[in-house]
């Protein structure tokens, strides 16, 4: 069996890693740190595991709802997102100028020199998380019924703006997520007993997976007292595996927003009662990584039990 070789802990053994992984054809390098193409048998991990949580929602009820990677401004600007988060955001920027300054930016962009001045901001920005739009999409159907709704965004590409030399800590990746949206306590015990399925569902493949209280990268002073009353709150849960070194990575995660979404859109039950909801995402780069390092690079060689849950 090809298997990856042992790393210690520290950034040679991240770029150790990444070659190695280049070196087999799994991610193909863009020249632009955390920005990757996936290789065929990267791909057949990928979706493989995407499909055994189809399989593994497929009594829920989930309705699916498709978006592309990108959002209207005006939407993030809604959620305070650039607020929390502003060193992860992605804005999409156009020309619009004449046929003078068109001639004098592709001059500047021939000499690889800065020719953003010849750019504006347009209507749209980077998706940073699947869930965004279907807040606003539940929203716009009126009061939900009883018993509140479950949206399948699907396996959505999403951006943060991350650049590492860490092939675990991409700038683009899939997420597969799922929306909760109901009653309070309807959507607290939804989002309570997805971490023991999700477990389940890892270990399954034989990942050595635990889960940990977490909170997000919230920027700033002010960024760091939220990540501690989210914790305090438990309102966010990690399931952590290792990749390479001694520090575990995060490779599914669980939100429990409580009114925050639901309070911005007005979302309402039916009775005109207070809405919650919550979240859950899978990163599909992250667990694929996990099971390559775990039972190497012939995937035909991995185990009997493995592959049938896969593929």
């Amino acid at each position: 069996m090809r298997r990856l070789a042992e790393y210690r802990s520290g950034t040679e053994d991240q770029t150790a890693f990444l070659h190695e992984l280049i070196e087999h054809g799994l991610l193909v390098p863009s020249g632009v740190p955390g920005v990757y193409g996936r290789g065929r048998d990267f791909e057949r991990v990928r979706t493989g595991f995407d499909g055994l949580v189809t399989r593994e929602t497929a009594g829920d009820g989930a309705e699916p709802m498709r978006f592309p990677p990108l959002l209207p401004r005006r939407q993030l600007e809604s959620t305070g997102y650039l607020k929390s988060f502003p060193h992860l955001a992605g804005s999409v920027f156009a020309f619009e100028g004449s046929e003078a300054q068109a001639a004098e930016m592709q001059d500047r962009a021939g000499r690889h020199e800065d020719w953003g001045a010849y750019q504006e901001m347009t209507d749209l920005v980077l998706m940073p998380a699947a869930c965004y739009p279907v807040y606003p999409a539940i929203a716009r159907r009126g009061p939900l019924p009883a018993g509140g709704v479950t949206i399948d965004p699907g396996d959505a590409y999403v951006f943060r703006h991350e650049p590492s030399g860490d092939p675990a800590r991409l700038q683009m990746f899939h997420m597969r997520e799922l929306v909760r949206i109901g009653a309070p306590e309807t959507v607290a015990a939804w989002r309570d007993a997805w971490p023991g399925r999700a477990l389940k569902l890892l270990r399954g493949v034989g990942l050595a997976a635990d889960l940990d209280v977490a909170a997000d990268p919230f920027f700033g002073r002010g960024g760091r007292m939220l990540a501690a009353s989210q914790r305090e709150q438990k309102l966010k849960f990690e399931i952590l595996v290792r990749i390479i070194g001694d520090e575990p990575t995060a490779v599914a995660s669980f939100n429990y927003h409580q009114d925050y979404f639901s309070s911005i859109y007005g979302i309402e039950m039916a009775d005109g009662a207070p809405t919650h909801t919550a979240c859950l995402g899978f990163g599909h780069e992250r667990i694929t990584l996990a099971l390559l390092r775990t039972h190497g690079l012939d995937l035909e060689a991995w185990p009997e039990e493995v592959q049938a849950k896969l593929w």
